[in-house]
């Protein structure tokens, strides 16, 4: 049966992914947001869930301070007798010529956890991974960055020895792959499979001329040859919806067929409004003992992928959240650098409590709680309970893509304590306001709703849930994209609730539901 790509849509980039037995699961990069580490689960590649996060513990995991785009990348999940480890950066520094990457692993026999204590394991590069020898020896596998204006900023694929015992890096560090000349060589893992040791890297840089390049050797050390069929995945000058393809991970699946998953954008006008997502693709074996697309040789991302057997398709997650009927956040809701705790956003007495924390522009204490933009057409409403008292109190609800770029609907005071609603716009840190809609005195509950139709956003605010007023505007969606944005741009864009206090003088929010509804007409472009 014929399965249709992105399998996680939205704010789902770096996939990797592993089988167990009859179960796959992918982990992806979460970046500044928190939890860290989504990991996904499905019995038959067709259906996926959010399972856990690997990283929920803050005081072993601190992102605090994290400049955008900075945080968690691209995480690699492996299995070995009995073992889940998971190898990931964090990258505390994204300018100029430096990184400071930071690596770790942790470790589970369950992937829902508990999770072992961070492991330090270097600080040379990022986006490492773990590769399990048949000969019962352990290899980190990373790109190596070279900050030196005199020498390739990265620098290859370093492959070095892990001592389980002593959970220390051990002997030399062998540069196995100098890249092609994509260059930009990154996302490097091995597998081994007939006498083979495969190399799988990113290169091309993660924009449009991203691509999946694959080598291999008779020896883990190398030389390692670059495929003939090189590269074996990319969008770039391709007449594709999957853009940006690239960052690929090659497994066997439980079927005996190949697949690989990678990440991808579903851009309009080459933004990427719903970010990075992960697809995956058939890879056939060919006769000389490579891998390649099966679908075509132009090395193409395709639409679609098959699995051997017809698989019910089960119905898509209700987005509606009832906080009388749950006692703890859904999983797909993540906040800011810190837990949902920490940030003062707690669940009692039938509502979502919002502690007011700082302004949209801080990377501290932020009172944010949102979920991924999956899609180019959509509404979020939310059931707000509010009582500014001062011009220094907001609530509302945004369309977050980072400190700099997001589009807020927030309810406050003026001076003459009389309530309204606003949408502050912000995009690459040029500020801007819509006229004030002034509210009547029966101001509670209030209803907020954002329409998402792909290009355009138009904000909403409802007293009665039914008749609606237009706030602002109609925005433009595609300064929410990685390629609008100044700087680092490859998160992806939310959407959710958030209040401030701006004064210090204690005030929350309430929320009874939000709803994330996914429009019948969502187009596939």
């Amino acid at each position: 049966m014929k399965v249709i790509n992105p399998v996680l849509p939205g704010f789902n980039p770096d996939p990797s992914l592993v089988r167990v037995g009859d179960d796959y699961y992918i982990a992806t990069s979460t970046f500044e947001w928190f939890p860290g580490i989504c990991i996904h689960h499905s019995k038959d590649l067709v259906n996926w869930e959010i399972l856990s996060y690997a990283l929920t513990d803050e005081t072993k995991f601190d992102i605090k301070g994290m400049d955008t785009a900075c945080g968690i990348w691209a995480p690699n999940l492996t299995y070995d007798n009995g073992t889940f480890y998971l190898i990931y950066t964090i990258v505390y520094t994204n300018r100029h010529r430096f990184k400071d990457t930071h690596n770790f692993m942790v470790t589970a026999t369950d992937p829902q956890g508990p999770w072992s204590a961070p492991i330090p394991l270097n600080k040379m590069g990022f986006d490492p991974s773990l590769f399990h020898d048949p000969d019962g020896t352990k290899w980190l596998v990373n790109m190596l960055f070279d900050y030196r204006l005199d020498h390739k900023r990265f620098g290859g694929v370093g492959v070095q020895q892990y001592d389980p015992k002593t959970q220390k890096l051990v002997g030399p560090i062998y540069n196995v792959f100098k890249g092609s000349d994509k260059g930009t060589t990154e996302g490097p893992n091995i597998f081994y499979h007939n006498g083979w040791y495969y190399l799988v890297t990113a290169e091309g840089g993660t924009e449009f001329k991203h691509c999946v390049t694959m080598c291999r050797s008779r020896k883990l050390t190398g030389p390692y040859e670059i495929s003939p069929y090189a590269p074996i995945l990319t969008s770039f000058g391709k007449d594709v919806q999957l853009k940006r393809a690239g960052h690929g991970q090659i497994i066997q699946g439980k079927d005996g067929n190949w697949y690989m998953a990678h990440l991808c954008s579903r851009s309009l006008d080459d933004c990427s409004i719903v970010g990075r997502e992960t697809a995956i693709q058939n890879m056939t074996l060919t006769e000389d003992g490579w891998f390649k697309l099966s679908a075509n040789d132009t090395a193409s991302p395709e639409d679609f992928f098959e699995v051997p057997e017809e698989v019910e398709v089960k119905s898509a997650k209700s987005g509606f959240t009832d906080f009388g009927k749950v006692t703890e956040i859904p999983l797909e809701y993540m906040t800011l650098r810190q837990s949902a705790k920490t940030c003062g956003i707690t669940i009692s007495d039938g509502k979502l409590h919002i502690q007011g924390g700082n302004s949209l522009a801080s990377k501290y204490n932020q009172g944010l709680l949102v979920r991924r933009h999956q899609h180019h057409s959509y509404d979020f409403t939310a059931k707000m309970e509010f009582a500014p008292r001062d011009y220094c109190h907001m609530a509302g609800l945004v369309c977050y893509y980072n400190y700099d770029n997001n589009y807020y609907l927030n309810m406050s005071v003026d001076d003459e304590g009389k309530p309204y609603v606003m949408v502050n716009v912000s995009v690459n840190k040029e500020i801007s306001q819509s006229e004030k809609v002034y509210l009547g005195e029966n101001k509670d509950p209030v209803y907020l709703k954002a329409e998402v139709r792909e290009r355009n956003v138009t904000f909403f605010v409802s007293q009665d849930g039914t008749s609606y007023t237009q706030v602002g505007e109609v925005l433009d969606m595609r300064n929410l994209s990685d390629e609008r944005v100044d700087g680092n741009g490859f998160a992806g864009a939310m959407v959710g609730v958030t209040c401030q206090d701006l004064h210090g003088d204690g005030i929350q929010a309430d929320f009874e539901w939000l709803d994330y509804s996914v429009c019948r007409e969502e187009l596939r472009t």
